[in-house]
């Protein structure tokens, strides 16, 4: 009786080491939604708790976009939700659990820019799905851009494949015209954003080779191709500051965002060439924060639902 009354705290006393230094160092996490094992550093549960909710970030922004040599006034939109997204088709998966070996968990952004210029408006998008497991799946699987203005749109879309990323490039100037090529697997800039929310600690620094905003791509007419770049990533106080610099590009970048989970992005600059031939001048484009909402936008489709975006500084 003696060794039994002794024996108990010892073995409650491990117990609570080892579930302790579980909880601790333990990095991949699962939910009701996604029963895939996902790992991803220094999320452990929060990252289940935010991002598998049944909603999406929505975050605005001022915008200062710039365009034919000169700064436009504008609003930016950020959307990140997560879903599953078919490994062979490359798009979302209607019914997850019927193919579940097709299904790879993605942080998807839907990146939103509204400016004029002059009396035609200008409305951009980009898409990117990117893997949440960033051990198994280093790379963006998938990117895709719009733009639309008043002279016509064009349309860009890579695809992750075993030889690298296929670009393909639909736009109504002749000089581009529809375009295949093929660019080495690396990294992307479209996905820093993501990467940001997933893993910043995993984000490139250093020299490397990188991929271009396809935005900047279509703003300036350039083809996209693999490129060599120098990042930081440096400690400001409460917030993270990510900054990307072409070697042979006129173009940097710089992303501002939360130390502290979930890694909100604050607000970004780029600077790069704006308009054309002698005019061309180096200007800087400006989004800034205003407000951010955790919502199931898909199911606010009805009139009394539009004061989200007053909420969102949209209208």
């Amino acid at each position: 009786m003696i060794y039994q009354k002794n024996i108990y705290p010892i073995l409650f006393l491990l117990l609570f080491i080892l579930v302790g230094c579980e909880s601790e160092n333990n990095n991949t996490i699962t939910s009701a939604k996604n029963p895939y094992a996902v790992s991803v550093s220094n999320a452990k549960n929060d990252f289940k708790d935010y991002w598998y909710q049944g909603k999406a970030e929505i975050t605005s922004y001022d915008l200062e976009q710039s365009r034919y040599g000169e700064i436009h006034e504008g609003s930016a939109v950020l959307v990140f939700v997560t879903e599953d997204f078919s490994k062979n088709k490359h798009v979302k998966l209607d019914n997850p659990s019927a193919k579940p070996s097709d299904a790879i968990p993605v942080l998807k952004l839907n990146l939103t820019r509204k400016f004029n210029t002059g009396v035609y408006p200008y409305s951009i998008m980009q898409s990117t799905f990117t893997p949440i497991d960033v051990k198994k799946h280093p790379h963006t699987l998938k990117v895709t851009q719009s733009s639309q203005e008043w002279c016509g749109h064009t349309f860009t879309q890579l695809n992750l494949g075993k030889k690298g990323y296929e670009s393909q490039l639909f736009s109504y100037f002749e000089t581009e015209g529809d375009k295949k090529t093929m660019l080495n697997k690396t990294w992307l800039e479209d996905e820093i954003w993501s990467k940001i929310r997933i893993a910043p600690d995993q984000l490139p620094q250093g020299d490397f080779e990188i991929i271009p905003s396809t935005t900047f791509a279509r703003l300036r007419h350039v083809s996209l191709k693999n490129e060599q770049a120098t990042a930081s990533l440096v400690e400001k106080g409460n917030e993270m500051q990510y900054n990307l610099q072409y070697k042979n590009l006129d173009r940097k970048l710089s992303i501002n965002f939360d130390k502290s989970f979930p890694h909100q992005i604050i607000s970004w600059e780029e600077t790069n060439k704006s308009g054309f031939g002698s005019s061309a001048k180096s200007l800087t484009t400006k989004a800034v924060r205003k407000k951010s909402l955790l919502l199931d936008y898909w199911s606010k489709h009805d009139q009394a639902d539009s004061h989200y975006r007053k909420e969102l500084g949209l209208d």
